[in-house]
């Protein structure tokens, strides 16, 4: 592993006069100390609450390259944030001594939205719902749609490669990207915001800052794909026999419905009263209780009649026996409201307390066998605890929540989640799967991911680190433990 800096004997400021110091380089609009800084430093869930010795508050590309200077010559480190919605403590401060938070929040301007390109350029500051709305208003998509889409920003989505419902038919945000803007490490500003889509000049750089966390620099405005607007939209919420169904489902829809096919999820019967506890005025929209659930989804536009081919694919699957029950969406607020158990679900968990988030994949054939062979473990292991397995079938990404019962102490809580972790990921290596199927590493993670690592994948990490990051100011110990004494 690499050293940091105050290991390896590198000279360093005084910290206690360091904030002061950056308002002397910076002035005192982009620098935030105090109170002011506690709402950066805790996580989404409110789990984790820690602190940072500043935080900077640039306003365009400039003042970011400034800002990572002015750190850089403190002797400090950066944490990079967007809209601090990640779920593995990616952008949350762990240092709070030495560690600066570079917050891009202020940075929100859509530089161009090119109708005839079907692409745009927007800053990383961006809060994703405000520039999907903006793409709408010019008669463009883009698909990227995540349940935090309303605090989310964009440079956040490029630097955990966000995943989302739609990544069945348009890919993750990697797929998304066609250009960056980054600062990189010494201050030097990285200029790849080219909407080519065809451009073959060597190695793809943008490439090594999608997913990287902030660990290698800061992305600071980002090209994008639009796509042509989902005119119609067909959603249909199914009850099966069995989650093994699903995958039948699925291999049949994919061939029938094609690339029509937008999301399709998969849910336990769990997923609706929990969803109910979060909101109440929630009505189950089937009548009986089926052993797994299937949200599918079809959109498209111009002469292609998506109502009439659900109709068609769910006529036939139902005359086979694969699909049980069913009900299909009659509007727009029909749909949302079959999307909002999927959505309170995760809100009726929260509820609950503190719990087990995972996010695995496994291959997509493999799933039911996946799911089958974890629960059992934990049913075995753990018989207390409330296992919720759901996902997205078309990716093989599964989140396998554990909720201990209520009334348990803190210590309790902690033993059975490190417990239940513990034995999903045991499981999960019989099947070849990761451990982070779209939410990253960050710092929750970071053990787990460097267990499973192989010396050449760590070796060139290193290497790749070392090149762009030297003197280990990025991010440290986000994703592997450079520059971090833990």
């Amino acid at each position: 592993m690499l050293e940091s800096p105050s290991e390896t004997g590198a000279s360093t400021p005084g910290h206690g006069d360091a904030a002061e110091r950056l308002i002397s380089l910076l002035g005192q609009e982009l620098v935030l100390t105090g109170p002011d800084v506690e709402r950066y430093c805790r996580d989404w869930h409110g789990d984790v609450t820690t602190g940072a010795l500043a935080v900077l508050r640039p306003r365009d590309t400039q003042e970011v390259a400034a800002a990572v200077r002015a750190v850089t010559a403190l002797g400090l480190t950066i944490v990079p944030q967007g809209g601090n919605t990640g779920l593995v403590l990616g952008a949350t401060p762990d240092r709070p001594s030495d560690q600066v938070v570079i917050s891009l929040e202020r940075m929100t301007m859509i530089r161009r939205i090119d109708p005839d390109d079907f692409s745009a350029v927007v800053e990383a500051g961006v809060i994703l719902s405000d520039f999907k709305d903006q793409v709408e208003a010019a008669g463009l998509y883009f698909p990227l749609a995540l349940g935090a889409q309303g605090s989310c920003r964009i440079g956040g989505n490029v630097s955990t490669n966000a995943g989302g419902l739609n990544v069945l038919r348009y890919g993750m945000m990697r797929d998304l990207v066609l250009g960056l803007e980054v600062v990189l490490p010494d201050g030097t500003i990285f200029d790849g915001l080219s909407t080519l889509r065809k451009d073959n000049r060597g190695i793809d750089l943008k490439q090594l800052f999608i997913g990287a966390e902030g660990t290698l620099g800061i992305v600071t405005a980002v090209a994008v794909k639009l796509m042509p607007p989902a005119e119609k939209v067909a959603t249909a919420l199914l009850g099966l026999g069995a989650l093994s169904d699903a995958i039948v489902l699925y291999r049949r829809a994919r061939r029938e419905c094609c690339d029509l096919m937008s999301a399709f999820e998969f849910m336990p019967p769990v997923a609706f009263s929990l969803a109910q506890e979060a909101m109440p005025d929630l009505t189950m929209p089937l009548a009986a209780n089926y052993p797994a659930y299937v949200l599918l989804e079809i959109s498209g536009s111009g002469l292609v009649d998506i109502d009439d081919l659900l109709q068609r694919f769910l006529e036939g699957v139902m005359e086979d026996g694969l699909v049980l029950d069913g009900v299909i969406a009659a509007s727009r607020s029909q749909a949302r409201s079959l999307w909002m158990f999927r959505e309170g679900m995760n809100e009726g968990q929260a509820r609950r307390g503190p719990h087990l988030r995972t996010d695995v994949s496994v291959p997509l054939s493999r799933l039911p066998e996946f799911v089958e062979m974890a629960e059992a473990a934990l049913t075995e292991r753990l018989p207390d605890c409330l296992c919720v397995s759901y996902g997205h079938v078309g990716d093989g990404n599964v989140h396998l929540n554990v909720l201990p019962p209520a009334g348990l102490a803190a210590d309790a809580v902690a033993e059975r989640i490190y417990a239940a972790k513990a034995i999903i990921n045991s499981v999960l290596d019989r099947f070849g799967g990761s451990i982070s199927a779209e939410h990253g590493v960050g710092r929750l993670k970071r053990s787990d991911f460097l267990s499973r690592l192989s010396p050449a994948h760590l070796q060139l990490l290193t290497r790749v680190k070392q090149a762009i990051d030297p003197a280990l100011i990025m991010n440290p110990g986000c994703q592997l433990n450079f520059g971090t004494d833990s």
